[in-house]
């Protein structure tokens, strides 16, 4: 892969991009999607195959497939719905994620420790930890069904309203795929399944 750009696609995404996005994508590693297709088998023809992904996300042709849904028992009942992506729409989602995600980190507090590069929930609890020390009480909430109920309209009104980079690209991307349960597709107009896109997930916020 060669960090060349295009200049006749209306996407200008350089190869180079492309192939920065898999190797992530590999270091995460993470199950095969409705195709059946793992990281090994991807990797047979990895040149071609990023190829593929490159040139239609740049020619704006590029459609995410469906999303195998994986269900995982709560703990406190019910299933919570994991999206597994193919490798390519991964590596795909990555691309965007890399491009927008220095204009959309800028915009949360230093306090938000959720899908942001170079934080973790393990960080939380080390400030948690310290913050307890110092406070005699402590404010918990949650917002029910966040995931199941988010609206897509929503989503990407937040997104072209706060970004600059990379918006056009992701609005093509963003909520659209559908979602294969027990051999059924099933087309979404909102919920994002956890797994499914660290690029919506990391965008909730903005809809608060």
């Amino acid at each position: 892969m060669t960090s060349q750009n295009t200049t006749d696609k209306p996407f200008r995404i350089a190869k180079r991009q492309v192939y920065e996005a898999y190797k992530a994508v590999k270091a995460n590693h993470g199950a095969a999607g409705v195709d059946g297709q793992a990281l090994e088998m991807f990797e047979k023809d990895v040149a071609g195959n990023l190829y593929k992904v490159w040139n239609r996300m740049s020619s704006g042709t590029y459609f995410p497939p469906p999303v195998r849904a994986v269900c995982i028992p709560k703990k406190s009942g019910g299933e919570r719905v994991l999206g597994v992506p193919t490798v390519s729409d991964r590596i795909a989602q990555m691309v965007v994620k890399q491009m927008i995600e220095p204009d959309l980190d800028s915009l949360f507090l230093p306090d938000s420790y959720g899908y942001r590069p170079g934080k973790s929930a393990l960080d939380a609890v080390g400030v948690t930890r310290q913050r307890c020390w110092k406070y005699d009480w402590v404010l918990e909430f949650d917002i029910k069904g966040l995931f199941d109920n988010l609206p897509h309209d929503l989503l990407l009104k937040a997104e072209t309203r706060r970004m600059q980079v990379g918006s056009a690209l992701h609005r093509k991307m963003a909520g659209s795929a559908p979602m294969e349960k027990n051999g059924e597709v099933v087309k979404r107009k909102h919920c994002t399944p956890q797994g499914v896109s660290a690029i919506v997930e990391s965008l909730h916020a903005l809809c608060i």
